[in-house]
């Protein structure tokens, strides 16, 4: 019950991760299209990929070389026999070393926006020249047999094959196989996802059901036939979207009778936080107890400095509480429900295939193994819009469905260093008066994610003629769509000359205000 409960039996596509960091925007974007699609290790057998029957199959870039010893490699003509095929960046270059095409390290790398021309165009969507991301290395000296050119870069490489020749009734929008030298995936590539839609409707002939009423009935279906008819579940909440959205649909699969929420005060929330969201629970008709466990966290996340180490007490210590609460209910618990998301799985653990670790989440790399409950995650792999669209699908009020997110760790990871009650304190009031500011001025649904972080470290500032010696602010506001790319809010100057003046003025302790304007990459949205 750990994985897969949003996973049609059958149909959509396969995406094979060689390791880029943009795999999971290839399934993000064939989602957007309406179309469903699951990523997969490179090296998935066979076997699997026949029970999906997919109606096609996308190999991603990655960081290797084909030529290097120990590059991830398969066989492509054999799922060329199961599905179209898409290669983009080393899957391109994968396809033609396959198939008899020869592939060379070139002596100048194209990386960023450059300009493709193209010779053969895929679909009526792409114009002959257009700007597109690159980032590669190894080129296409010679394509396969049968294969041809359907685009050059500025430096006259292969930007585009397609083939075999047998299998080309009509043009390039007819080849079985579609390989690009680009990544259509990133918001970068003009018309990147208009090439991406005929590859899926004009070659692999998809069905574009991938939708909220779709995805709630899928993961209700999925929910009811992974635990029994007597079984209960042990559902966690923080606060966020996700966890409530995860509570609401194992309620309305289950019933709430069989669904007891636990919403903790684990002294890492924000200001108010606590009781507002448990009455707010209790208005959408979750089975929903309280627990003040502060005293738990702040012991369990005592001198610990390591974000990696926070993250990994804290979900013990959810799991301790979890377990004690389960303990008082009337009946036996089978299941720890959680709200654990697809991103959440990408940046924690590699367990998709090559791609590297980012950083654990507390309820992911973080659960310890004497954990006695079962998981049941019935968003593990869903998007966090994907997640708000079936809230919403659910009747969940919208005020709930577009907070910012939250992290499930709290104000602990917005703390750098180690964590104190007089810290999260000053945060917490720090973080008060900048959300109230947002809201003030109309921008908070404008924005992703807004928060504040806590620096450990003191500068000299000066206030009524007196010298202070007091805590740095950095503040954070980020757009995005789901959470995987992200760029830092404009603010206009005026406003945040006003928001630092009311931080410093109002929040004791802080004497210094700084925003961060980095992009999601290369940083990651929150700071730790």
């Amino acid at each position: 019950m750990t994985e897969g409960l949003a996973k049609k039996s059958t149909g959509g596509f396969a995406v094979l991760d060689f390791g880029s960091q943009f795999t999971q925007l290839i399934a993000r974007r064939l989602r957007e299209l309406n179309v469903y699609s699951e990523i997969h290790p490179y090296d998935v057998d066979l076997a699997t990929l026949k029970a999906m029957a997919p109606v096609g199959i996308i190999l991603s870039g990655g960081p290797n070389s084909v030529h290097d010893l120990d590059s991830p490699k398969r066989d492509v003509a054999s799922l060329a026999e199961l599905a179209p095929l898409l290669g983009i960046c080393y899957g391109m270059q994968l396809i033609a070393e396959s198939l008899g095409g020869i592939v060379e390290t070139s002596d100048k790398r194209e990386y960023g926006l450059r300009e493709i021309t193209w010779t053969k165009p895929f679909s009526g969507a792409v114009a002959k020249g257009q700007r597109v991301w690159m980032s590669h290395g190894d080129i296409v000296k010679v394509p396969p047999p049968g294969f041809s050119i359907a685009a050059l870069s500025e430096s006259n490489h292969a930007a585009a094959m397609c083939g075999p020749a047998e299998k080309m009734t009509d043009g390039p929008a007819q080849a079985r196989i579609w390989a690009i030298q680009f990544h259509p995936e990133v918001s970068h590539t003009d018309k990147g996802l208009e090439l991406l839609r005929s590859f899926a409707f004009d070659v692999c002939g998809a069905t574009a059901d991938w939708d909220a009423p779709h995805i709630v009935t899928r993961l209700i279906d999925r929910i009811r036939a992974g635990a029994s008819e007597a079984a209960h579940v042990l559902c966690g909440l923080s606060g966020g979207v996700d966890s409530t959205v995860a509570a609401t649909l194992l309620s309305q699969a289950l019933g709430p009778e069989r669904v007891h929420c636990v919403f903790v005060d684990n002294g890492l929330l924000r200001k108010n936080e606590y009781q507002e969201v448990l009455d707010g629970y209790r208005k959408i008709g979750l089975n929903v107890i309280g627990a003040n466990a502060e005293a738990v966290f702040l012991k369990a996340l005592e001198g610990v400095e390591d974000p990696e180490l926070k993250r990994k007490a804290i979900g013990g210590a959810f799991v301790d509480v979890f377990q004690r609460a389960a303990a008082k209910l009337p009946h036996p618990v089978d299941f720890l429900g959680q709200g654990t998301l697809y991103p959440d799985v990408i940046e924690s653990v590699s367990v998709r295939g090559a791609s590297v670790t980012i950083k654990s989440h507390h309820n992911v790399g973080g659960l310890p193994e004497k954990m006695k409950l079962k998981l049941i995650e019935p968003l593990r792999e869903l998007f966090k819009d994907e997640v708000r669209a079936i809230g919403k699908e659910l009747g969940l009020p919208r005020e709930l469905l577009w907070r910012h997110p939250f992290p499930g760790p709290g104000l602990a990871i917005r703390i750098m260093g180690s964590v104190n009650k007089e810290d999260l304190e000053l945060l917490r009031e720090c973080d008060h008066v900048y959300v109230s500011e947002l809201r003030r001025a109309g921008l908070y649904d404008k924005i992703w994610q807004a928060f504040c972080v806590l620096l450990p470290i003191k500068t000299v500032g000066v206030m009524g003629d007196s010298r202070t010696y007091e805590r740095v602010l950095a503040l954070r506001a980020v757009t995005s769509q789901d959470g995987m790319t992200a760029d830092w809010y404009h603010f206009d100057l005026n406003f945040m000359r006003g928001l630092s003046n009311k931080i410093t003025n109002e929040v004791k302790g802080v004497n210094r205000v700084v925003y961060d304007v980095t992009s999601k990459p290369p940083g990651t949205i929150e700071w730790e």
